[in-house]
């Protein structure tokens, strides 16, 4: 039995975006954002990853204060995404050609650890997004055809 260790999730990416190189980052957190980020509290959308000084930032990425603490909390600080420098080289590289964006689509546990999916995307025209409907609506077509047929 597989389980589902994905916590937050920004799906819209995957739609705007065609991926060309996806990254496993894992992120510097506070504690008080590891338990609101564990109940599945936080919003990706939005967010973005930045270069600074050598170092990748996430971005826009909210995580509400934990409903339990006394402390005052700013939500969204930038959140230090935890790669090697190959990676990161690699990276920043990708995204200084044209039209590719870096950004974060989901974050997850593995482990022990809470980590974040990054990618390296191409932007999408109009057109291309009405094709990915277009694919997607037939594949789903066909899955149930296929589906109607074996239950007979």
């Amino acid at each position: 039995m597989k389980t589902d260790n994905t916590l937050l999730e920004n799906r819209r990416i995957r739609f705007d975006y065609e991926i060309v190189d996806t990254f496993e980052a894992g992120i510097a957190l506070e504690g008080w954002e590891v338990k609101s980020i564990r109940a599945k509290h936080g919003n990706m959308k939005g967010a973005w990853v930045r270069f600074r000084d050598g170092e990748v930032y996430l971005e826009n990425f909210q995580v509400p204060p934990w409903r339990y603490s006394v402390e005052v909390q700013p939500k969204d600080r930038p959140k230090k995404l935890l790669l090697n420098k190959k990676e990161i080289e690699k990276i920043a590289v990708k995204s200084g050609e044209k039209g590719h964006t870096v950004a974060p689509t989901k974050i997850y546990i593995k482990g022990r650890n809470i980590k974040c999916e990054v990618i390296i995307g191409k932007g999408r025209k109009k057109h291309e997004k009405r094709q990915v409907l277009k694919d997607r609506s037939n594949q789903k077509t066909a899955r149930q055809a296929l589906k109607n047929f074996n239950a007979r």
